[in-house]
């Protein structure tokens, strides 16, 4: 059996391209995020403790961000940040918790630094009904200043998967909603037979977004940092 193509993306201080494992010990060394990082401890301000989290989806390989968080930001404002670039499509309910369903929900007021520690790993469930759960591990923490005045940084995140057209082999733009829930068919499509796709019951194709949640509920995107 052929082995599956990992996923790739970018280190977003040098640019490299490599695979979730691999950008996870790249950035404990990239030259280019020290500099960064001495250039922000040369700055005036307190430092912090800061914790670098890989952020997965549970069912999909594909989808993955490093993150830098402050470790006195909270857990609502990595919901916020989740919600913002992967999930938020009708305002569900979330919940954090350790070990999935079956563990005890962790108030989201919970500061960060309370909460992790390298090798701790939450499960955040967002939507109870179409449920999309993403896997929060700490992999290593510093103490330093940090490099955003926001409470998160985006380090790394997984290039948008790359998929066919259903029709013609070309590559894909749009997701035909009606094969997806009617007939269980990946339903890609590229921008040519997007428009002469027949669609009836689910409304237009929809483009094609860097999110686990595509194609469940009403999810159509942005998928974009929120900051």
């Amino acid at each position: 059996m052929a082995r599956r193509k990992q996923s790739r993306g970018k280190c977003a201080f040098c640019g490299r391209e490599m695979t979730k494992g691999g950008l996870s010990k790249h950035l404990s060394s990239c030259s280019q995020r020290q500099e960064t990082i001495d250039a922000a401890n040369a700055k005036r301000g307190a430092a912090k403790q800061l914790y670098h989290l890989q952020v997965q989806d549970a069912w999909s390989p594909d989808f993955w961000l490093h993150l830098e968080m402050n470790g006195d930001a909270t857990l609502q404002d990595l919901d916020y940040y989740l919600r913002a670039i992967w999930l938020e499509c009708c305002g569900h309910l979330s919940r954090f918790s350790f070990g999935g369903w079956g563990g005890g929900e962790i108030a989201k007021e919970t500061r960060i630094d309370r909460i992790f520690e390298p090798g701790v790993e939450l499960t955040h469930i967002y939507d109870f009904g179409t449920s999309s759960e993403t896997l929060i591990k700490a992999v290593r923490a510093r103490e330093g200043k940090p490099l955003t005045a926001h409470p998160i940084m985006l380090m790394a995140r997984n290039n948008t998967p790359e998929v066919v057209c259903v029709e013609c082999g070309k590559p894909a733009a749009y997701l035909c909603m009606e094969c997806l829930y009617e007939y269980d068919e990946p339903g890609w499509l590229c921008a040519e037979h997007a428009e002469t796709h027949p669609h009836d019951n689910y409304g237009d194709p929809v483009p094609l977004v860097n999110s686990p949640r595509l194609g469940m509920c009403g999810y159509d995107g942005p998928a974009e940092p929120p900051y």
